[in-house]
Formats: C-alpha cells, structure tokens, sequence
C-alpha cells in the first residue's frame, strides 16, 4: 500500500513527533511532583538517557510509546507501508531498550517503564499510584 503522503508531508509529520516533553511525560511527572517526588530529566550520562530519574531512590523511569517501542496492546500495529524500513527500525528500538536497561539495572539503578497506553483515562489513575508504589518498595 502506496503513502498517502508525499515525502516533504511525511517528513515534516515525523519531525513533529516529540522524544522528550510529551504529554504522557509530562502528565507522569506532573503526578510525581505532586506526591513530593524530586527528579531529573532526560539524565544523558545514563545509558538510555532516561525520562525521569529519582537518585534518591536510585531508580530511572521510561515513559515509551506503544508504536516506537513495540508494546504488547491493540495500539502496537505493524505498519503496512514501507515494512523494510519499519521492522529493523523498531526492533532496534526494543534491541536498545533491553540493552539499557539490563545496563542500568548492573549499575544499581531500579528501571520502571510507564506505556503510554497505561496513561489513557480509564486505567491512568491505576497506573499512577502502582508507579507511586514501585518506586517506594526499592527503598
């Protein structure tokens, strides 16, 4: 199946999708920061340069998105177009995201990844309060 964009459309559509300050980021650190918690963002001497990093409880937080890091929900859906660009793209990305992690994790750091599908109004509060909890039992 053909593109229904142009390339410069497609380009510019993709140049508008944000790695860092998102909503589901954002709406993450906002719960934190309003249940006392202190972090650092995008921390680049960090393998993975984590979205959220508490050092004072030594843990990191990806906040992923389904499509780009192949989660397993109805949101995740191979792209039907341009698949020999598609695949090793992210599985690549799922490659690096356990390298990372298991990286982090040998360094002493807890690693907690938030889907951004776990953020959508009818389970958020949920997912909200367990993170809470995840990150409070490794103390």
């Amino acid at each position: 199946m053909a593109d229904n964009h142009s390339q410069e459309v497609r380009s510019m559509n993709m140049s508008h999708i944000r790695s860092k300050d998102n909503k589901p980021e954002e709406m993450v650190r906002k719960f934190l920061f309003s249940q006392g918690f202190r972090y650092r963002k995008n921390v680049r001497s960090l393998p993975g340069c984590p979205d959220i990093v508490l050092p004072k409880y030594r843990t990191v937080i990806f906040v992923n998105g389904c499509f780009w890091h192949k989660h397993d929900c109805p949101r995740f859906v191979w792209p039907s177009s341009n698949q020999e660009y598609w695949k090793p793209k992210i599985l690549g990305n799922v490659a690096r995201d356990k390298r990372n992690a298991e990286l982090l994790r040998e360094a002493g750091w807890k690693v907690i990844i938030v889907w951004e599908c776990e953020l959508k109004k009818k389970c958020r509060e949920e997912t909200l309060i367990q993170l809470v909890s995840d990150i409070q039992s490794g103390q």
